[in-house]
């Protein structure tokens, strides 16, 4: 019999064609995630999965399948996966990195131009047919070229925007766990403590995992830190803000804007956020490129064949499940 594979959501056809060749797989077309318990019931005979960040596979979802061997996240990040419970089951869990580092980079750089010179107020505003012509004062905003950008989290995503920034003539600032020499050499980026940075960049962009560590790392505090005239943007995870506190921000002028892609509960959006013109919300497509999207699926699909055929599993996020395989 042919191993039985669950696509949790339609995905670029080119991943699907891969996991066809060997297996009887089943997709959900619906344009929402599915819930815990029909997740269970279309899973429940299923040896692999292939997920989106939108599944939350946690303890329940994971023990209830039994023949469960590999999960395949489509998405750099596996937050929304218990990889403690997938560890003690032997099941292998992988993510997709690197192939979205250029387009997310690219859409935080749009948010970096969109907040600071207010494109999405000045279409509304040119849409709503009040605009009269041209005036001297009319949408003043931020200035790109000259600017510091203070970029939290110097991982790939974090080097591909420090490097377009360079491009554009901005100051770079940056905060990391490790300080990163080869960016300091060729870009002329300076480390700096988070705090620092806060207090000295005109636009802060958050390139940080989602950990225990990093949630509600901008909140009350650190957003008073900021310049008045400063912009915050989140390309990351929507948890990484305190997304009510920034609201609050936003309102009082304690910053001049923000760009968002991602929210602390989405797809809820805070409604004070929506309100707001000085925040660009998109509907999180950091790495909504046909070529990126398109690769995302491939990729899930070969780690996932690999983790059914026995094979090296190439992005590989815990090879401690080994050890818990039962034989």
């Amino acid at each position: 019999m042919k191993k039985k594979v669950l696509v949790t959501r339609r995905i670029p056809k080119a991943g699907v064609e891969i996991l066809e060749q060997r297996y009887d797989v089943l997709v959900n077309d619906g344009e929402t995630p599915l819930k815990k318990k029909a997740l269970i019931k279309r899973a429940s005979d299923c040896d692999g999965l292939l997920t989106l960040l939108t599944d939350r596979i946690d303890a329940e979802v994971i023990d209830s399948l039994p023949g469960l061997r590999g999960i395949a996240n489509y998405a750099v990040g596996f937050d929304n996966i218990d990889i403690t419970a997938a560890t003690r089951r032997g099941i292998a869990v992988s993510n997709t990195p690197g192939v979205l580092t250029d387009a997310t980079a690219d859409l935080a750089m749009a948010l970096v131009f969109a907040a600071g010179r207010r494109i999405a107020e000045a279409d509304a505003f040119t849409r709503s047919g009040r605009w009269k012509g041209w005036g001297p004062t009319q949408f003043l905003g931020a200035d790109i070229y000259g600017a510091t950008i203070g970029i939290v989290g110097m991982g790939n995503i974090g080097r591909a925007v420090a490097r377009r920034a360079h491009g554009l003539g901005m100051k770079i600032v940056y905060q990391n766990e490790e300080r990163v020499k080869e960016i300091e050499r060729e870009l002329k980026a300076k480390y700096l403590p988070l705090d620092e940075l806060l207090s000295s960049a005109d636009f802060v962009t958050l390139h940080v995992p989602l950990t225990d560590e990093t949630e509600h790392l901008i909140g009350e505090r650190e957003l008073k830190k900021m310049k008045k005239t400063a912009h915050l943007i989140n390309t990351s995870r929507g948890k990484v803000v305190e997304e009510a506190a920034l609201v609050s921000a936003l309102k009082k002028g304690e910053i001049a804007g923000a760009g968002l892609d991602v929210f602390e509960n989405e797809p809820e959006i805070n409604r004070g956020l929506l309100k707001l013109k000085n925040a660009v919300i998109l509907p999180h497509i950091g790495s909504a490129t046909r070529t990126a999207r398109t690769k995302m699926a491939t990729m899930a699909a070969e780690n996932l064949t690999a983790m059914l055929e026995g094979g090296k599993i190439p992005n590989l996020v815990n090879p401690e499940y080994k050890k818990n395989i039962k034989q």
